[in-house]
Parts: structure tokens; sequence; C-alpha cells
């Protein structure tokens, strides 16, 4: 879980470094890797628990599929809604932040960051 959390903070040290306008990143490249590397927080976390639990490297997920099986099928039994959560963030940190670069709002942004970091702390 360490890595995953160093992860989440690099994605925040990104986003110190950019400037805001008007409630508004100004620049959204940085905050696009940002969102990238909160996302792969994300999966690193659920690697680390897998593996906590006896998974080998070669068994984790190689896909959002496969990553949805797996907590499925490992983590659901602690929570039902992980799955939910987990495809929330997917579309929020991956798509709407990452892919297709649609949030440059501050508030939002921090929000997106502090629900990554919620999820991880489940998991843990």
């Amino acid at each position: 879980m360490k890595e995953a959390l160093r992860y989440l903070e690099n994605a925040k040290e990104i986003l110190r470094s950019v400037p805001i306008e008007d409630g508004l990143y100004s620049d959204i490249k940085p905050v696009q890797e940002a969102f990238a590397i909160a996302y792969l927080a994300i999966l690193r976390a659920i690697d680390a628990y897998l593996l906590k639990k006896g998974l080998g490297e070669k068994e984790l997920p190689k896909s959002v599929d496969g990553y949805r099986e797996m907590i499925r099928k490992h983590l659901m039994i602690h929570d039902g809604k992980l799955i939910k959560e987990f495809d929330s963030l997917y579309r929020l940190l991956h798509i709407a932040g990452y892919y297709r670069g649609l949030l440059d709002d501050v508030a939002v942004v921090k929000e997106a960051l502090k629900a990554a970091k919620n999820f991880i702390e489940k998991i843990k």
C-alpha cells in the first residue's frame, strides 16, 4: 500500500506546480498526468492487496476488466460496494480526468483524489 500512497502523493505534487486561475487549473496536461498517476495508485493498491492474499505477480490483472473480476472474486466479500467505487473511479480518474482531459476545476480534482485515497484506505 505504501507504493499506492506514494503514487497518490506524486499526483498531488504534480498539481501543486500547475497555475490556478479563477478556481481552474490553467494547464490541462499536468492535470491529466496527475489523474493518470492517481488511477495507477488505485491499481497498485489492488495489486498489493492481491499479492498479500497470496496471488503471484503473473496472476495480477492486465486490464480494467481483469481488475473488476479480481475485485469481485477477492475484495467484494469485504465490501459489496467496492466494484461500484472502482468503476466510478475508473470513469472519473482514467476516462474524464486523464483520457478526455475534462476536469480542470480545482475543487473537483481535489475531491477526485480524496475519493481515490478513500478507496485505497478501504482495501488496506
